[in-house]
């Protein structure tokens, strides 16, 4: 998982004793319990920025509203719309990251306050780009805030930027492209494999290898493989 192996490649590691099928499984328990590695509190500068990924029902074999696409495939239609689901990322200076699905479309401010609202306070100071709903929360809050437009002309205000998050998302972008295309259902699974990734600088050491053990084991999976099957849609 560290490597970024494919199931079949993990297989073929272990000589075809255990089926890809079944490591499928093993995965999904071991995201679900890292999904639940609590983030901190932010603290100073926090960078907030949306991006989106192409819905998705890979596997599903009840597709009614399309056909089915090929390797990812490409939206319906042009810019945001329910054919995209929305992902936050927020990032402080101490590289500590959330990261969420909020839903299908544009990011909502109700949303914004679900996601992230528990780990901000008066003193943290928000980046984000020019988009109404993160001034919208900014203002409720009372949160000083920075905007910069997607124009690119002003991309930093003294030590204000939100060039950290927007970095993450690109490396976010071309981890997630191996997969060629993600179910929506397991979005968060993926996001907190990244996470875990990112955090550790992508090394497959054995201290590495040992914390995600470890990290698996303290919190509770009550995810079966029926239920990792019968997981809903975003």
């Amino acid at each position: 998982m560290i490597e970024g192996f494919s199931l079949r490649k993990c297989a073929k590691l272990l000589y075809d004793e255990v089926s890809y099928v079944t490591l499928f499984y093993w995965r999904h328990k071991i995201l679900a319990a890292l999904k639940q590695i609590p983030t901190e509190a932010f603290q100073g500068i926090v960078e907030m920025d949306e991006t989106y990924f192409l819905y998705s029902e890979k596997g599903s074999r009840n597709i009614s509203e399309r056909k089915p696409r090929k390797r990812g495939g490409k939206a319906k239609q042009r810019g945001i719309s329910n054919d995209q689901v929305c992902v936050l990322v927020a990032r402080d200076r101490r590289k500590m990251t959330l990261s969420g699905v909020l839903g299908r479309g544009r990011i909502r401010t109700t949303k914004l306050d679900e996601a992230i609202g528990s780990h901000l306070s008066n003193s943290n100071v928000l980046c984000t780009d020019s988009w109404r709903a993160f001034s919208s929360y900014a203002n409720e809050k009372g949160l000083e805030h920075y905007r910069f437009k997607s124009d690119g002309k002003q991309r930093v205000k003294g030590v204000y930027h939100i060039q950290n998050v927007n970095s993450y998302h690109s490396r976010l972008k071309r981890w997630m492209d191996r997969f060629n295309g993600v179910a929506t259902k397991y979005l968060e699974h993926y996001l907190a494999w990244f996470r875990y990734l990112d955090s550790k600088d992508y090394e497959n050491t054995t201290s590495n290898k040992k914390y995600m053990l470890v990290s698996s084991c303290l919190f509770p999976v009550k995810e079966t493989n029926a239920k990792l099957r019968r997981m809903a849609y975003c």
